[in-house]
């Protein structure tokens, strides 16, 4: 809790312009790190539109791309050819929205999915299970997102 609470504390750090960093097993503690240091990680940046999918939609299946369980509100697809599976990243526009069990965003997501749809600087964000679940993620705007890669993971994401 303590690290999530030093993270969100350093978000209007990350909001004057700056990346994250990329290729790490805890993108979250290299976060913190970096604000302790006094140095911002960087990584690659990218400009991306995005559109929403979720749970019971035509097309949408309980596991994505890698074979895992589609994680609400941390689950992305994405062009393949644009940003690696399994990448971690930090989508600073996201930060706040309301997490399935109430808590808030911290702005990180897992690429793990693909579709047909997503081609070039463009997103697919897995909000939950019906079409209701989409609600927190319209509060945003999806023509203009910043996507941070942060880093790698293994396996399945984290759910």
């Amino acid at each position: 809790m303590r690290r999530r609470l030093a993270a969100l504390a350093a978000l209007p750090l990350l909001a004057l312009g700056s990346n994250a960093h990329a290729a790490s097993s805890d993108p979250v503690g290299d976060l913190i790190m970096s604000v302790v240091t006094g140095t911002l990680p960087t990584g690659p940046v990218f400009n991306l539109k995005a559109t929403l999918y979720h749970a019971g939609a035509k097309g949408v299946g309980a596991l994505d791309s890698l074979g895992c369980k589609v994680v609400a509100m941390r689950t992305v697809a994405v062009d393949r050819k644009l940003i690696a599976p399994r990448s971690v990243l930090f989508i600073k526009e996201t930060v706040g929205l309301k997490m399935p069990d109430g808590s808030a965003h911290d702005g990180y997501w897992y690429a793990s999915d693909v579709g047909s749809a997503i081609k070039g600087p463009r997103i697919d964000l897995f909000t939950g299970a019906g079409a209701r679940s989409m609600g927190a993620a319209r509060a945003i705007n999806l023509d203009k997102l910043t996507a941070v890669k942060v880093g790698d993971f293994k396996g399945c994401p984290p759910g």
